[in-house]
């Protein structure tokens, strides 16, 4: 596996804006997108806010032959879809999803993959409300056989496609005619790690000559947020932020809980050789490179896997794994971009893990987590980091650190966006089911 591969599209989604000038911009500056949910009436909820995102209109990023297919398109792959399609526009990257007419295309479809991360994508309720509706008895009770046979003649024919996970990918491949290699992960937190490791490797092996990959989801619908609310997982503390935003307290001593948010991000992954040989704009040159990947699985046999190890063995496990692919030491890591969900126990136990692999560096290292301004994006949430890393390398500057107020031992606290060189910078996630995953980027011109 000696290909280069190189980062060359970045495509991010979240409450912050759509595409990377919106997200870096309000990212570099610590600005947050945490604000009350207006998506429904969250009164009822403990948590009354999330990472929103205020206006998405698909239509507008899809060939004009394709409007019909938004039909259905679930949230989670919207996002996936206009996410795709400013990566690929970043990337200066033509496919029949973005060429105008006249243009070369720069890959046959065959040597393009689609590797995508997504969620358990909740139904809308009002769908199966109606349905619902349509099957009781006589008694007003519900009855399976009324359901069969009346109730779901209430929902679309393909009601079952837009809420399928492997739709994301499947969108993308059609819109961007990939016909390489293409898969879904579905594995929480992880899925977007997971995609881009795996679309790393396609390549690397020679299967393919670029990628699409990441991840999204929104965890800002009714099912996804009782089952978070129920696990104890959402902070009460930001009810009351006014426009301005709030932020979530991350590795912090006072940290109470997550809050949820929607969107992810897609890179354009590619092999270096092939990308320097294609035609592009003038100018346009790669975020960084991508040397390093590594995965692991948390086990926790003290409570049978009931609750996340507090000494992070495996994250500190899946870092290493990355160092070694890159052939860097720990000592050269310039910033890292960790999971930092704001939940305690899971906090504790990454901190643990950046210990175990830093040492006494760590105190003074910037660890940046971007959940603390756009909520737990799910799935999404690793693609998202891995394009906001991605742009520090190439910007030389690293986010404000925020959320930390009383940092947790060893951890360093709140500090403004720093201009430096970055050589390395390594990309965390951690499923809350116990997958995780690090990425490591290099700066391409060092």
């Amino acid at each position: 596996m000696s290909r280069r591969v190189v980062i060359t599209g970045l495509g991010p989604v979240s409450g912050l804006g759509l595409g990377i000038k919106e997200n870096w911009a309000a990212v570099s500056e610590g600005r947050s997108a945490v604000k009350r949910i207006g998506m429904f009436d969250p009164s009822g909820f403990d948590c009354h806010v999330g990472g929103e995102i205020a206006e998405l209109k698909v239509k507008k990023f899809v060939p004009k032959s394709y409007r019909k297919a938004t039909k259905v398109m679930a949230r989670d792959i919207e996002m996936a879809v206009v996410a795709a399609d400013f990566a690929a526009k970043d990337a200066a990257l033509n496919t029949p999803g973005t060429m105008d007419n006249g243009d070369q295309i720069s890959y046959s479809g065959e040597r393009i993959s689609a590797q995508i991360g997504a969620g358990l994508i909740a139904a809308d309720i009002n769908e199966l409300t109606m349905a619902l509706a349509d099957s009781k008895d006589e008694a007003g009770e519900f009855d399976i056989h009324k359901w069969g046979q009346e109730g779901m003649q209430s929902l679309t024919p393909l009601w079952l496609l837009k809420y399928l996970p492997n739709m994301l990918a499947s969108h993308v491949a059609i819109i961007h005619d990939t016909q390489g290699p293409s898969n879904t992960i579905t594995c929480g937190d992880s899925s977007s790690g997971l995609s881009i490791g795996e679309s790393l490797r396609v390549i690397q092996r020679g299967s393919a000559d670029a990628g699409f990959c990441g991840g999204a989801e929104s965890k800002l619908n009714l099912m996804a947020y009782m089952r978070q609310e129920l696990n104890g997982r959402l902070t009460k503390d930001l009810n009351g932020v006014g426009e301005a935003g709030g932020v979530v307290k991350v590795f912090d001593e006072d940290s109470s809980g997550t809050v949820l948010g929607e969107g992810g991000g897609i890179v354009v992954l590619e092999a270096l050789e092939m990308y320097e040989a294609r035609e592009k704009n003038a100018g346009h040159e790669p975020y960084a490179e991508v040397v390093g990947f590594g995965a692991s699985q948390t086990v926790h046999k003290e409570s049978r896997n009931l609750k996340t190890d507090p000494e992070g063995r495996a994250i500190a496990s899946a870092i290493r794994a990355a160092l070694n692919e890159g052939d860097v030491s720990a000592d050269e890591i310039d910033v890292v971009y960790a999971y930092g969900s704001g939940i305690k126990a899971y906090d504790v136990g990454e901190a643990a893990a950046l210990k175990k692999v830093f040492g006494e560096r760590l105190s003074g290292m910037p660890i940046v987590t971007t959940k603390a301004l756009v909520g737990n994006c799910g799935a999404g949430g690793g693609g998202f980091d891995v394009c906001i890393a991605a742009k520090s390398v190439k910007e030389g500057l690293i986010p404000a650190v925020v959320g930390r107020e009383k940092p947790i031992e060893g951890m360093q606290g709140n500090s403004d966006s720093e201009s430096k060189e970055i050589r390395y910078a390594l990309v965390l996630s951690t499923g809350v089911g116990g997958q995780n995953t690090a990425i490591l980027l290099k700066n391409h011109r060092a």
